[in-house]
C-alpha cells in the first residue's frame, strides 16, 4: 500500500541506525509489526493473576526439546 507520510527526520535516522532493515520501508514496516505484537501482549496482561494454571511445566519443556 502506498502512502504519503510525514516522518520524524531524527526518529527515521535513528531507528535506520538500530534496524536491520536497509530502507525506510523495511524500518516502518518492523515498527509497525513490533507495535502491534506489544499491543497483543498488553492485550493479554489484563488476564495476570486471574487464570489458574493446570499443567506441569516441566513435561511441556521435554516436549518442546524432543520435537527440535
Amino acid at each position: 500500500m502506498r502512502t504519503t507520510l510525514n516522518l520524524d527526520s531524527e526518529a527515521m535516522a535513528s531507528a535506520m541506525r538500530l534496524s536491520p532493515g536497509k530502507t525506510k520501508t523495511d524500518v516502518i514496516n518492523a515498527a509497525l509489526r513490533e507495535y502491534a505484537r506489544r499491543r497483543r501482549v498488553r492485550g493479554l496482561l489484563r488476564f495476570q493473576g486471574k487464570v489458574r494454571w493446570e499443567g506441569n511445566l516441566d513435561e511441556i519443556r521435554q516436549r518442546e526439546r524432543r520435537s527440535r
